[in-house]
C-alpha cells in the first residue's frame, strides 16, 4: 500500500505540474534541449570527450575537498575559476562555427532574406564544366581542389589567394591547376556559378582519425567541409581519383556519372516533392549505388 500511494503521488505532482507549464515554460525547456543536443554533438563531433571527463573530475574533486582539504579546495576552486576562460581558449575554432552556423543564412527562417536564388541553367552548366574538367585532370593526374559555395560565404578565404571573376569552364579549371601554373597549390572558389579565387588557402582537418594516405589537398578539402557547408571536389594528384567532401565526410574514388549526380544533388534546388528524400540521401544514399561500380575504378 505504501508503495502505491508513492507512485499515486508521484503521478499527481507530476500531472500538477504539467496543469502549471505555459506556453514560455515548454519554449524554454525546448531551447535548453536544443543546447544540450548541440554541445553533445560539439563533444562527438571534436574528440573533446576526455576533455569533458576531466572537467568532471575537477568538479567533483572540488566538491569532495569542500569539506576538510582546505589547500586543495583553494587550488581547484581558482582553476574553476578561471577554467571558463581557458575552455573559451580551447574551444574557440568550434565555439566561432556554431556562431557562424547561427548566423547563416542555414537556418530556415533567414534564408528569405539571403542572396537571391542565381539562375538554374548557371548552376548546370558549371557543374558539366567542373565535371569535364575533373575527368580530364583524374586522367592526368593533375592534382586539383575546387570549393563550391553554398550560403556560408567564403570572403577570408578569398583573401588569402587570387581574385578572379569568371565562368566557370574546363579549360579554365584545368589552366588553373596546371602543374606550372602559380595557382595550382590552393583551392578555386565557385560562387554562384563564377569562379571568385584561385590559389586560395584552407583550413586543415583536425580529425585525427583520417586515413594516413590522405595528403594536405584532401586534409584541406575535409577541413574547408567541416568549417562551412561547401562542397569540395578533390583531384588525387597520386592516383588521380576523384573525391568530395560534405560535412566533413569524404568519398573517394567517383566516376564522373556519380559526381556530375552528386553535385546536382548538392547544389541545385530540389522539388518540394523530393526535396527531404535527397536531402536525406546526401552522400550516403548516392554512394550507395556507386559501391556497385564506381569503387571498382580505383
Amino acid at each position: 500500500m505504501e508503495v502505491m500511494e508513492v507512485f499515486t503521488n508521484i503521478i499527481q505532482r507530476l500531472s500538477n505540474f504539467a496543469f502549471t507549464l505555459q506556453l514560455w515554460d515548454v519554449l524554454d525547456i525546448l531551447v535548453i534541449a536544443y543546447l544540450v543536443y548541440r554541445l553533445l554533438l560539439l563533444v562527438r563531433k571534436t574528440n573533446t570527450s576526455r576533455l569533458i571527463k576531466g572537467v568532471l573530475v575537477v568538479i567533483a574533486a572540488l566538491w569532495l575537498s569542500s569539506g576538510r582539504l582546505r589547500a586543495l579546495n583553494f587550488i581547484l576552486a581558482h582553476i574553476v575559476e578561471w577554467g571558463a576562460v581557458a575552455l573559451i581558449v580551447l574551444f574557440q575554432p568550434e565555439i566561432r562555427r556554431v556562431l557562424e552556423q547561427v548566423g547563416s543564412s542555414q537556418l530556415p527562417f533567414l534564408q528569405w532574406f539571403s542572396k537571391p536564388q542565381v539562375d538554374r541553367q548557371t548552376i548546370e552548366e558549371a557543374i558539366s564544366q567542373t565535371v569535364a574538367a575533373c575527368g580530364d585532370m583524374s586522367k592526368s593526374r593533375t592534382g586539383a581542389l575546387i570549393v563550391f559555395e553554398r550560403h556560408n560565404q567564403m570572403d577570408e578565404i578569398l583573401r588569402s589567394g587570387t581574385k578572379l571573376d569568371a565562368e566557370v569552364s574546363s579549360e579554365l579549371l584545368k589552366n588553373i591547376f596546371f602543374v606550372k601554373a602559380p595557382m595550382h597549390d590552393g583551392a578555386a572558389i565557385v560562387r554562384e556559378g563564377r569562379v571568385l579565387g584561385a590559389g586560395c588557402m584552407l583550413p586543415l582537418s583536425r580529425n585525427v582519425n583520417l586515413s594516413r594516405d590522405l595528403g594536405m589537398r584532401h586534409r584541406a578539402g575535409i577541413g574547408m567541409s567541416e568549417n562551412s557547408d561547401a562542397v569540395v571536389v578533390l583531384v588525387s594528384e597520386e592516383t588521380g581519383s576523384i573525391s568530395v567532401a560534405v560535412g566533413g565526410m569524404l568519398k573517394r574514388h567517383l566516376m564522373t556519372e556519380t559526381l556530375e549526380q552528386l553535385l546536382r544533388n548538392e547544389l541545385l534546388p530540389q522539388p518540394e516533392e523530393d526535396g527531404e528524400t535527397e536531402k536525406k540521401k546526401g552522400l550516403k544514399g548516392l554512394l550507395a549505388r556507386e559501391r556497385k561500380g564506381g569503387d571498382k575504378d580505383e
